[in-house]
């Protein structure tokens, strides 16, 4: 585990990125909170394959040893963007939220980027999420710079 940061003087935050399938399945009752659509099997499923062939990499905050936000990352390379990351996932436990570990898990995001010479980040947020919007914008200082559109095939 990466000591991330201590927040006071009995509790530390750390970062750890998630390998085995076990250590995957223990962020899933968290991550389920933002992708409510999957179940244990497709979301082990989706992981393996975007790790395997997308080099999906997905690391979880743990306070005082308690998992309390995951975030799944992938670098990319664009003509738009250059090298950059795009953040699939970024999801504080319902429970936490507001106390600081969104915002430690997407600093760790902007330092993995910068340490491997990644020099965007990048994401989407849905529409109906006002709250992660203002997160991004006003704590994170993201810009608002494009719409993504999306076209179901099945």
């Amino acid at each position: 585990m990466k000591l991330v940061k201590k927040v006071s003087s009995l509790s530390t935050l750390t970062i750890k990125e998630l390998q085995s399938e076990t250590e995957i399945l223990q962020a899933f009752p968290v991550m389920k909170q933002l992708r409510g659509h999957l179940d244990e099997q497709e979301y082990l499923k989706l992981t393996a394959e975007a790790r395997e062939k997308d080099q999906y990499r997905m690391y979880a905050l743990y306070d005082q040893e308690e998992l309390v936000a995951v975030t799944g990352f992938k670098p990319m390379i664009t003509l738009y963007y250059g090298r950059f990351v795009w953040v699939c996932d970024l999801v504080t436990d319902e429970t936490k939220r507001s106390a600081g570990y969104g915002e430690a898990l997407l600093t760790y995001i902007h330092e993995w980027a910068r340490d491997n010479d990644y020099a965007n980040i990048a994401l989407s947020s849905g529409l109906q999420r006002h709250d992660a919007h203002r997160f991004y914008e006003n704590k994170m200082d993201y810009d608002r710079v494009s719409y993504v559109f999306k076209k179901n095939l099945f």
